[in-house]
């Protein structure tokens, strides 16, 4: 029997237990991460990052109230991660959350601070109106300071803070080198890319001369698509750079196609004889692949003139890419008229990685060719599978001294293009050439963290139509159906219960 005197121990020792859960949890903070790429899990690279640092980083985050719930949803996690830096830091770490739309004082400081709103759409009594919204955040350290502007939602949040904070700290960056002078394209042909690098590295263009060799303040020389020959006395500094330590990205062009008159021919630049010296043959050949992407045929209906998108396996679409962290976390990746690569390491200290490859449906072409946009392709077309078109190298390339090269059987993969041929890349492209960059020229491991983000998982291009209506009609059916059956066996289970206990007899 309750008693008034069991009840109010019982009370005691229920508060009790609370607050002693309250004072463990506050000691020791404890969090499961069960996302895939361990989202919410901070690296290692960023850990040593923050036990680097020798002064206080602090973070305002202007953000907006009230917020549609996708978008909130970035505050929260924004939030979250900032106790982890704080946790993980010993207090380094301080932040403070203000919101902007709260007056026009306050909206005018975040926008000198360099946080612009941008424009969404919020529904309000059934109906749709644009808002001004904030998602970014400041950062200072030791007189420094850096902006965030805007933190997408399912961006790769860690790599925006952790990059920041250790540009923040950098005392002298990282310089590299993009070759110019012999048809490579300028750095502002490849504003994406120069953007990320940026953030680490002391960026800047280098073209060869006789007087002297690459100097050896570059930490790697980047060479992207060169059209013209390169004169032996050169390739002979890129192996005394080599030699020096130095590393190099070499992403060649052995083939060009032209749309505009539709035949795609062979480039000698001298650079594949080179490469070949180290092991690594990118083979004069068009690589043809069924996951390709389209171009835009124009097309005469009646009195219209129709933009079609037609399938074109001379611009593969690589999805296939090695446990590698230039690789990791990359989903899709337009390679326009790639080459394929072979290799074979040139003594026992090299190793060769093959990063990326075609998809099990390819195949190859030999120049030069007549690009018919119109072919009807079939499966005979694509023999071959698997076709590498990217390799990371490394050890003892020259004069038995430990490297690292990173060759691409493209050239033209992360550049924007020029005036009116400049066009937007996809992020994945310009993922791929700044993380190949990072693995030769940076050993802080940030390069993992670029990709660590919430990510598409589109159906396989190659499945059939009638697979791929079956998969979405199940993802919108089967959950239904289980809540459906699960509800139909609990109701049966409680009915034959019922049943069971009216038929029981009760002993008095």
């Amino acid at each position: 029997m309750l008693t008034k005197k069991k009840i109010i121990t019982g009370l005691i020792l229920i508060i009790g237990i609370f607050i002693l859960i309250n004072i463990v949890a506050n000691r020791f903070f404890v969090r499961l991460d069960l996302t895939q790429g361990h989202q919410y899990t901070l690296s290692k690279a960023t850990r040593d990052i923050l036990h680097s640092l020798d002064g206080t980083v602090t973070v305002t985050a202007y953000f907006s109230d009230n917020l549609p719930p996708d978008i909130a949803a970035v505050r929260n996690d924004f939030r979250d991660m900032l106790v982890e830096y704080s946790n993980n830091s010993g207090g380094k770490i301080v932040y403070d959350f203000i919101n902007p739309n709260k007056d026009t004082e306050t909206e005018r400081k975040a926008q000198e601070a360099g946080i612009s709103p941008i424009m969404i759409n919020v529904r309000e009594r059934d109906q749709m109106k644009q808002q001004r919204a904030y998602l970014g955040a400041v950062l200072q350290y030791e007189g420094r300071t850096e902006q965030i502007p805007f933190i997408q939602p399912g961006a790769a949040m860690e790599y925006a803070l952790s990059s920041t904070i250790k540009k923040l700290s950098l005392k002298n960056k990282t310089k590299i080198a993009f070759l110019e002078g012999n048809g490579e394209p300028q750095l502002s042909e490849m504003p994406q890319l120069n953007e990320q690098l940026n953030i680490l590295y002391d960026v800047s263009s280098y073209s060869f001369n006789d007087s002297t060799g690459i100097p050896n303040s570059y930490r790697t020389l980047v060479i992207i698509a060169p059209t013209d020959t390169i004169a032996p006395q050169y390739l002979k500094q890129l192996d005394n750079f080599l030699a020096g330590g130095g590393r190099v990205l070499v992403a060649l062009n052995k083939v060009k196609g032209n749309l505009s008159n539709a035949t795609g021919a062979v480039v000698n630049t001298g650079l594949g004889a080179w490469l070949k010296n180290k092991g690594i043959n990118v083979e004069g050949d068009f690589v043809i692949d069924a996951n390709c992407g389209s171009v835009m045929l124009r097309q005469q209906q009646g009195m219209l003139i129709m933009n079609t998108p037609v399938k074109f396996p001379y611009l593969p679409i690589i999805q296939n890419f090695s446990d590698h962290p230039i690789t990791k976390g990359l989903e899709a990746v337009l390679m326009p008229f790639a080459s394929p690569i072979k290799f074979s390491p040139i003594n026992n200290t090299e190793h060769i990685t093959a990063l990326a490859k075609t998809s099990e449906k390819s195949g190859i072409a030999k120049p030069p060719v007549y690009f018919d946009v119109m072919k009807q392709w079939t499966k005979s077309d694509f023999p071959m599978s698997s076709l590498p078109v990217a390799v990371a190298v490394d050890g003892n390339l020259v004069n038995n001294v430990y490297s690292k090269m990173v060759v691409f059987g493209d050239g033209d993969f992360a550049v924007n293009g020029s005036g009116q041929n400049a066009q937007r890349l996809e992020p994945d492209n310009v993922n791929l050439m700044a993380n190949a960059i990072d693995w030769l020229s940076d050993d802080t491991g940030l390069i993992s963290l670029r990709t660590k983000s919430i990510t598409n998982r589109p159906l396989n291009a190659n499945l059939d139509d009638s697979v791929k209506t079956l998969i979405k009609y199940l993802n919108f059916i089967l959950p239904i159906l289980l809540i459906l059956v699960y509800g139909a066996f609990r109701y049966q289970r409680r009915k034959k219960l019922r049943n069971k206990w009216m038929n029981e007899n009760y002993v008095q």
